[in-house]
């Protein structure tokens, strides 16, 4: 036992020593960080204060739906997350996806001041302070949120730009159906409208439905605070139903009798029950995020194609990964836990012959819904006598063309 302690040691030292030899003598000093004596790196107030990541790593947002952000007055407006760059299936705080009907400044609000109301039809009226709020039962939960923008075209080079307009958290908070049993909703009473503190009014309508159901009324995410601009420091979270529908800043939820026709909701949900349908919950969905467009493949050989799958009708019970266009599908493997209304990491073992190919995903969910392709989708609306196009959420299928030098391509025609 001496003996294989011994050579342990020595092995960890030649390794120490190796290690300190390759790596220390070239690493250069990261952003707020200085070298000391012997090339040691020490910290920066900064870095003990809130912890940045390597300069090595540059995975950004970018400005999504061809419009600047912000643009010349300051507003922000849609903003892609770089799903390409990810691992695992929680989207950083910092690098998860914005959207905005109209461009909005992001409203600076005193937790110590803000108050949500809860009013309507309702026995009893009810107003919280945010510590009110956190003295309730709380839950935790992992949900993807989605925006209608996010539809792939062929003038779509990357992933990001495709389907960068969803993100996938760790929200913590109180089930709103807690708050909408202490005001105790009056019969008929059979829809919310919730608002949000925004210069135009945001607010949008959600069935009674749903929102006893699931919905969340989050001041967490992540571990913290929920960020500014996702919602500081209250947001509703609508799981699996159109983004537009999770208010941020939230102030006032109002039990009504009807459909509102909102601000937020013109537009997105139309009075055909089919179109109305897609325009609510998010259907199954995947996409392969490595390889994908913009991307090159080294050369022939053993890869992991990787990506994500979703569905706002549950969990993600099948991926299946096909390699020839479409024609044949091979099962993939779902790493990790699914999560209803959640990503949901899948892999592939591939082995590249180096011939020009088309990879696509699918996804299944729990309720049996498969993801179709743009073709299936044409086929719905032409049969019922209405234009072939995509209309609702788009969930179809995301073709990638490899070519033979490597290099990965959107293969919409």
């Amino acid at each position: 036992m001496s003996l294989k302690r011994s050579d342990r040691r020595e092995f960890l030292k030649r390794g120490a020593a190796l290690a300190g030899g390759l790596g220390l003598a070239a690493a250069k000093p990261a952003l707020g960080q200085t070298p000391a004596a012997g090339g040691i790196i020490t910290g920066s107030p900064e870095l003990v204060a809130y912890g940045t990541r390597s300069r090595f790593v540059t995975s950004e947002r970018i400005a999504h739906g061809g419009r600047a952000s912000p643009d010349a007055f300051g507003l922000d407006f849609h903003i892609a997350s770089p799903i390409q760059d990810s691992v695992g299936v929680i989207t950083p705080s910092s690098l998860h996806y914005v959207g905005t009907t109209r461009g909005a400044f992001v409203p600076e609000i005193d937790p110590q001041e803000h108050r949500l109301m809860i009013h309507g039809m309702v026995d009893r009226p009810l107003i919280f302070t945010m510590e009110e709020l956190k003295r309730l039962p709380s839950v935790t939960r992992l949900h993807f949120i989605e925006c209608a923008g996010n539809r792939a075209n062929r003038n779509h080079t990357t992933v990001q730009e495709t389907h960068g307009m969803t993100s996938c958290a760790e929200w913590t908070g109180v089930l709103l159906s807690t708050l909408l049993n202490e005001a105790g909703v009056q019969e008929g009473g059979n829809w919310i409208v919730a608002e949000g503190v925004e210069e135009v009014k945001g607010a949008s309508s959600i069935p009674m439905a749903k929102a006893m159901e699931d919905c969340m009324i989050c001041y967490g995410m992540n571990g913290e605070a929920v960020r500014p601009q996702q919602g500081f420091p209250l947001r509703m979270l609508a799981p699996g139903f159109e983004g537009i529908l999770s208010v941020k800043w939230l102030r006032r939820i109002k039990v009504v009798d009807q459909f509102y026709m909102t601000y937020n909701d013109y537009g997105h949900l139309r009075q055909d029950s089919d179109d109305a349908a897609l325009s609510m919950q998010i259907g199954p969905k995947s996409v392969i995020t490595y390889p994908s467009g913009g991307q090159q493949l080294p050369g022939t050989g053993f890869f992991e194609v990787s990506g994500l799958a979703w569905s706002g009708g549950g969990k993600v019970s099948r991926v299946e990964v096909s390699t020839d266009g479409g024609r044949n599908w091979i099962d993939a493997e779902i790493r990790g836990t699914a999560h209803p209304m959640a990503h949901t990491r899948f892999s592939f073992q591939w082995n590249w012959d180096g011939a020009a190919c088309e990879l696509q995903s699918r996804c299944t969910d729990e309720l049996g819904s498969v993801q179709p392709t743009r073709a299936q989708i044409g086929e719905f609306w032409a049969a019922r006598g209405q234009p072939p196009r995509i209309k609702g959420q788009d969930n179809s299928i995301q073709p990638w063309r490899i070519d033979r030098d490597g290099s990965v391509h959107n293969a919409i025609s």
